[in-house]
């Protein structure tokens, strides 16, 4: 039986003042980064230790009261939103690098820690932790919504490096996957079944993470194109080729001039390819020539060239801001950004034939993605008051959707499904999708993580 009232005054008792029910508090974790109306949970839990959120969720278990786990709320398809009520608990009090093994390449750290500050502190012992979704998430909010970015093509995405999870159940119990070696045959693999499981199956309050040695050489390109199909061209070359480039970003001409008047910069607005190289100086110079070569064969030219640090930090910060820079180029607007990801083979046709999609309706919608590895986003731009707009979004977003399936391809590559994206797990997993709804209801019987989410199991 749900009884949300008693378990909120039973953690009152637990936690004091570190449980709010003030409407403001509860205002800001029903905020999110995409269309959804603002849904505020009933009161929100500020943990300190892993202890504590278990014995919070021991408390919600109880009273079958529904759990949201909250990091910065800087996800896309609604997966921190209380859509059934009940406490949302925000891990950004536990934001500590608990340990660090050089020798080892791997660190210790708290879910609540986000990646720029994981990598300031880690700046001493000449290493880094690679994953870059652009947004400064928390590390535990990047794990669990299986997080990549634009240096997923040369170091991987979350599911990469992650290595251990300490994991508090539905039920209070806590647990550990994984471990500090290279590898494992022990078991079953939970470390890669909670990545990804966005706060539904359990939630995570310890991780551990590979990192990777600071390059000791650095260049940044930007290259532009005539056409989108030359430039995705080339983008598939150079993967089939194996450069290891560590950033490879398409942008857009309509994100170009965004970025330009948003980050004050005089790009020609042609789509452009962003690139980063890693490596010894003599391995950066000589990938830095081959893709010249690659991007000149497909029309490519005007390359600028940033080996400076702030100069990088210049170009890679424009990139990442792409997204709040065509919004101010449309004041009022809502965002509706979302995700597919197609084989590299496939991915010029799938470009192609989305901007194709979108013109024919009469719109334009921004392109940019991470299409070193298949991935590209599309931001439609719309007033919500518009019944008719918000419905073509949605159109396009669905159109967008069942062509990456019939690609081969999958509806999201790093977004997540949230509640977004429920609709298309039967359409990309068929039958797999009442597996995990077995796995769900194996974690959580009563139904109180996350609910609402990835599938419907209870």
């Amino acid at each position: 039986m749900t009884d949300n009232k008693a378990a909120i005054e039973e953690l009152k008792t637990l936690l004091g003042k570190r449980l709010s029910t003030a409407e403001a508090i509860r205002h800001q974790h029903g905020e999110n980064e995409s269309y959804f109306e603002n849904t505020p949970p009933e009161a929100v839990a500020f943990p300190k230790d892993t202890q504590e959120v278990s014995q919070i969720m021991k408390i919600c278990y109880k009273h079958g009261c529904p759990v949201v786990p909250w990091g910065v709320g800087t996800s896309l398809e609604g997966h921190a939103l209380a859509v059934r009520g009940g406490v949302t608990i925000n891990l950004g009090s536990m934001d500590k690098l608990l340990h660090v093994s050089p020798e080892d390449l791997y660190a210790v750290v708290q879910p609540g820690i986000t990646r720029e500050t994981l990598n300031t502190e880690l700046r001493a012992t000449g290493l880094f932790f690679p994953v870059d979704p652009g947004a400064n998430a928390t590390i535990g909010g990047m794990t669990a919504t299986s997080a990549s970015g634009t240096t997923t093509v040369r170091y991987g995405k979350m599911k990469d490096n992650v290595m251990a999870l300490e994991v508090v159940l539905a039920d209070g119990r806590i647990i550990r996957t994984g471990s500090k070696a290279k590898k494992s045959s022990a078991g079953y693999d939970l470390t890669r079944l909670f990545i990804g499981s966005e706060g539904t199956l359990g939630i995570i309050t310890e991780l551990t993470l590979k990192l990777h040695g600071q390059p000791e050489s650095v260049s940044a390109a930007v290259c532009e194109f005539e056409d989108t199909a030359g430039a995705v061209n080339a983008v598939i070359m150079a993967v089939q080729m194996g450069l290891p480039v560590a950033r490879m970003e398409f942008i857009d001409p309509l994100s170009i001039r965004a970025i330009n008047a948003y980050s004050n910069m005089t790009m020609r607005e042609c789509p452009h390819l962003f690139m980063e190289f890693h490596g010894t100086e003599t391995s950066v110079a000589e990938e830095v020539q081959r893709m010249k070569e690659v991007a000149e064969e497909f029309g490519g030219g005007g390359f600028q060239w940033a080996t400076k640090a702030e100069d990088r930090n210049k170009l890679w910060h424009a990139r990442h801001n792409a997204y709040f820079a065509l919004k101010s180029q449309n004041p009022g607007a809502q965002g509706l950004s979302t995700d597919v990801c197609v084989p590299i083979s496939k991915l010029a046709q799938a470009i192609e034939e989305t901007i194709a999609d979108v013109e024919a309706h009469g719109w334009q919608a921004p392109i940019v993605g991470h299409v070193g590895d298949g991935n590209y986003h599309v931001l439609f731009l719309f007033d919500r008051q518009n019944a008719e707009e918000f419905a073509l979004a949605k159109e396009l977003t669905h159109r967008m959707n069942m062509r990456a399936l019939e690609l081969g391809g999958t509806v999201t590559g790093e977004h997540g499904i949230g509640m977004g994206k429920m609709k298309y797990l039967d359409d990309e997993h068929g039958d797999a999708v009442a597996v995990m709804a077995d796995i769900k209801r194996a974690f959580d019987p009563t139904g109180i993580m996350n609910p609402g989410k990835i599938v419907s199991a209870n």
